[in-house]
């Protein structure tokens, strides 16, 4: 079996260390804030998740950038030549143009390396929803796993990986035409709060909404409720716009509610951040269905 390498890039928002742990090969996307251009790399050492919040809470503005076809091929190439194939898992199709330039990359480095196999694979997903369905490839691989199956798992299984989603700032919603400007203003008034989810097609869609904080981050739990598979034998990924307290909040209503023993909590980055806002709380998990 031919010795393969797990690429992504860094809209899957993982933590650092565990990116190492996992043995990933990670690519930034670009956040531009006030018309200066940030990496987006896992240990945030050109913006720290911190400082670029707080940036936008004083009213900046940022705008984000998707890999392009030449960083894909600057980094895959070393890995080819060295002889070990790649598997790409790529940020949604449905938000980025990251899994179609992966896409050209890819095809173009198969023509200067015909003995070598590249796999490209659109999980549908982004943030730690992204980072928790590299983080089971990444188990499988573990396992013993081929590439072709590491590769066909992810493809039975990413339509089973559940995003929920609030969001505690409309206007950001409103600037990504995901609401109206009627709907931010009356919402951010009545403080009705929008719960969404990915759908298949890995694209953002409104399913609800809650009066008050409090009642969205429960109407979250009660989403998990009532499609997860088996839950407590999960490992649950949650991750949040700067707001870690409320995080924990409901990391403990999935430990009490549904006895879920591990949970990774880790900060919504930039490039995501950029669009959903300060405030921002989401859920990740296998149900059966998204």
């Amino acid at each position: 079996m031919a010795e393969y390498v797990l690429f992504t890039d860094s809209s899957c928002d993982l933590p650092q260390e565990l990116a190492n742990e996992l043995g990933l090969y990670v690519l930034p996307l670009t956040v531009k804030v006030d018309e200066k251009e940030y990496a987006n790399y896992l240990d945030w050492r050109q913006i720290s998740v911190s400082d670029f919040y707080n940036l936008l809470r004083t009213g900046h503005t940022a705008v984000t950038s998707a890999v392009n076809v030449w960083a894909y091929k600057e980094a895959m190439t070393p890995v080819l030549e060295d002889g070990r194939d790649i598997l790409c898992m790529s940020f949604s199709s449905g938000l980025s143009n990251t899994y179609q330039a992966a896409c050209v990359a890819a095809q173009e480095l198969r023509e200067a390396f015909p003995q070598r196999t590249i796999l490209v694979v659109d999980t549908l997903a982004a943030s730690l929803g992204q980072g928790m369905l590299i983080y089971y490839a990444a188990m499988e691989k573990q396992k013993g796993r081929s590439m072709e199956e590491v590769y066909q798992w992810v493809l039975e299984n990413r339509l089973h990986l559940c995003h929920w989603f609030t969001v505690d700032d409309l206007y950001h919603l409103k600037r990504g035409g995901r609401v109206s400007a009627a709907t931010a203003v009356l919402g951010s008034l009545l403080q009705i709060k929008p719960v969404l989810h990915v759908d298949d097609e890995g694209h953002l869609i409104n399913m609800d909404k809650a009066k008050g904080r409090k009642a969205s981050l429960r109407a979250l739990v009660d989403r998990m409720e009532q499609t997860a598979i088996d839950p407590a034998q999960q490992t649950v990924f949650i991750s949040h716009g700067d707001c870690e307290a409320e995080a924990n909040y409901v990391a403990d209503l999935v430990r009490q509610r549904m006895g879920v023993k591990k949970v990774i909590v880790g900060p919504v980055g930039p490039v995501i951040g950029a669009h959903s806002g300060c405030g921002t709380m989401a859920l990740f998990f296998f149900g059966t269905k998204r």
